[in-house]
């Protein structure tokens, strides 16, 4: 039986075991060479940290969107489309790390197949 799936430290995606990393699972990190290239940046940590400041400072039913992460760090009403995908990366870590769920319709997924427009909110127990 193959081991369990890991979560890359850099998107915050699945990776799942390949036969082709037996012998070398447990140092595998990343799901591909462009994470591995990434790395998790200090403005990624900021973004994490965006995240949850802006979740602390609402009730703890809301949920919030990754533009309003991004538009509440920079102010700047072009430059938050740029980093939507980082923020995506970064709430995808925070999943991984139990802080928070990403939710579509109200209903929480899978932040490895999500598509389309998402929400973050606490988790919930």
């Amino acid at each position: 039986m193959p081991p369990a799936d890991k979560t890359c430290a850099s998107c915050g995606r699945r990776i799942e075991w390949r036969k082709k990393w037996e012998r070398n699972w447990d140092d595998v990190t990343y799901c591909s060479d462009a994470c591995r290239r990434r790395k998790v940046s200090a403005v990624d940590r900021e973004l994490e940290s965006g995240i949850r400041n802006l979740l602390a400072a609402r009730p703890a039913t809301s949920t919030i969107c990754p533009s309003d992460v991004v538009r509440a760090m920079t102010g700047d009403e072009d430059e938050w489309r740029a980093l939507m995908e980082p923020v995506r990366r970064a709430a995808r870590r925070l999943v991984a790390a139990g802080e928070v769920e990403i939710t579509q319709g109200g209903r929480v997924v899978d932040p490895s197949t999500a598509k389309g427009p998402i929400r973050i909110r606490r988790r919930r127990p």
